[in-house]
């Protein structure tokens, strides 16, 4: 459960919090009162089960929708993932492309994407966002341990906090075809030994290489640039480092 004191900061400039429970259907309808748009940010990752990926992630995720679409919502925005694809051996994945996710919380994004595209009467829009950073957010000294073992060069499409509240918006106020996906992304994926040096970490040291395959994931992100204008604030790592944003 959330704690309600951080809202405090949202609370000082006028937005109103409102309590719900995505595993509750009738917890929500407050939150989808009287709103035009829902973008939907809520889900459990590390930790999680793939019984608690499911119930949050998939169910979860369709308790939203209903009580949306049942408030006449215009519009429903999808935070999933890039990690729907599965490996893609250093291929940029194109939102078209086939999906093998690993199971857990992969997965349950994508039963989550699926379900809502089959929703009668509700505009879906989604978005699958790589490797979030940036703005102080401890992201990148978090993985450092779990990915201790993965191969330095390996490359992984990241974005920042920017440039993800850029789509966001972009998705909202943009006219486009319902039921779209994007893919989320800087135009540059590092390899990982550049990403742990931003936080002063030693390069991996490639002793988990097969367990690092599934997380080996580059995002194309033409689709996003040609349909809504997106152009990353900071199209690669360095920009944010240069600008003290990382």
């Amino acid at each position: 459960m959330r704690d309600p004191s951080r809202a405090e900061a949202l609370r000082a400039r006028d937005v109103e919090v409102v309590r719900g429970d995505l595993l509750d259907g009738a917890s929500l309808e407050a939150a989808v009162r009287g709103v035009d748009a829902v973008v939907h940010c809520a889900a459990f990752f590390r930790g999680a089960t793939p019984e608690q990926a499911h119930a949050v992630n998939d169910v979860g995720t369709q308790h939203l929708a209903s009580a949306a679409r049942a408030a006449s919502v215009q519009r429903f925005v999808f935070t999933s993932t890039g990690l729907v694809y599965g490996a893609t051996g250093g291929r940029s994945a194109r939102e078209d492309d086939p999906c093998t996710p690993a199971p857990g919380y992969p997965a349950s994004k994508l039963a989550a994407e699926r379900a809502l595209f089959a929703i009668d009467n509700l505009d879906v829009r989604v978005l699958r966002l790589p490797f979030v950073y940036g703005d102080g957010d401890p992201h990148v000294e978090e993985v450092v341990p779990m990915m201790r073992g993965f191969l330095p060069t390996q490359r992984m499409s990241i974005a920042h906090h920017a440039d993800v509240a850029q789509a966001v918006a972009r998705v909202l106020d943009k006219a486009s075809p319902s039921h779209r996906i994007y893919n989320v992304a800087d135009d540059e994926a590092p390899d990982l030994a550049t990403l742990f040096a931003s936080v002063g970490a030693p390069p991996p040291d490639g002793s988990a290489a097969e367990a690092a395959r599934a997380f080996e994931i580059v995002l194309d992100n033409r689709r996003i640039r040609e349909d809504l204008g997106f152009r990353p604030e900071y199209p690669r790592l360095q920009d944010a480092i240069a600008a003290g944003t990382a």
